[in-house]
């Protein structure tokens, strides 16, 4: 038969499909890729590539899979990530979790309305904390803030040299050893920060019940004190919180300051 449209520019059809140099002019096709065990006659004025293979179930055609086609990349890094969660969408992994904020940063010039599922629960609604996470509170007036499941762990940067666009001093540079401790938790959105995201790019991240300065969110991404740069981040200074661990035994709990 005929050429069949895949696409906008793209077709496929059997070996009579080439055989009408001017009906292939006329479907604006530049490039034919012919698999077949006989190489078609070339065709003036277009680029062409043989496979040799039979049209059988068996043939063999991942040996030559990398020249004939190039996987999108983005499709590639997705399933590098699909992998990497143990070939299983995990929607609690902080890879997931990243990699969900980064589509959406890349979707929104300025976020006016934002999935429900990107938030992680506001911990003031839930009664119980699992004995393997920290709760993170205000250091000022104590009101729960975010979970440990919800910190977005990057790898350290190299210190402020990691940027070397952004004015650097002499001693910055000096005293600069490449083992920076970051001085903020980068997390995920919670409940409580909705208001403050929508309809702008970036601000400051207050206690909702104190409205204490918490840290800062940016949807263009920001740099760690580390040095690594974070997109989109949402960052609360160590500093502003206090790290609250269940003890397994008892109901008791513990603060470190």
């Amino acid at each position: 038969g005929g050429m069949v449209p895949v696409l906008a520019g793209l077709y496929v059809g059997g070996a009579e499909s080439c055989s009408s140099p001017a009906a292939l002019s006329a479907a604006g096709v530049v490039a034919v890729l012919t698999v077949d065990a006989e190489e078609p006659p070339a065709v003036p004025g277009l680029r062409a590539m043989h496979v040799r293979a039979r049209d059988e179930p068996g043939a063999d055609l991942l040996s030559r899979l990398d020249e004939c086609a190039a996987v999108n990349p983005g499709f590639q890094a997705q399933l590098k990530l699909y992998e990497a969660m143990g070939c299983a969408v995990d929607t609690s992994s902080v890879l997931y979790k990243r990699y969900r904020l980064e589509m959406l940063s890349q979707r929104f010039s300025e976020p006016q309305d934002l999935p429900g599922e990107v938030f992680a629960v506001d911990p003031t609604t839930v009664c119980q904390t699992l004995n393997t996470e920290v709760l993170y509170r205000c250091r000022k007036c104590r009101r729960a803030l975010f979970r440990s499941s919800s910190i977005l762990s990057h790898t350290e940067g190299m210190g402020p040299t990691a940027f070397a666009h952004k004015r650097i001093t002499e001693s910055a540079r000096l005293s600069g050893n490449g083992q920076e401790k970051c001085t903020s938790y980068f997390i995920e959105p919670v409940q409580w920060m909705e208001p403050a995201l929508l309809g702008v790019m970036e601000g400051q991240l207050l206690c909702p019940k104190c409205t204490s300065k918490l840290g800062s969110f940016s949807w263009r991404g920001d740099q760690c004190s580390c040095g690594r740069w974070v997109t989109p981040a949402f960052q609360i200074h160590k500093s502003r919180v206090d790290e609250v661990r269940t003890l397994p035994v008892g109901n008791f709990q513990t603060a470190k300051t």
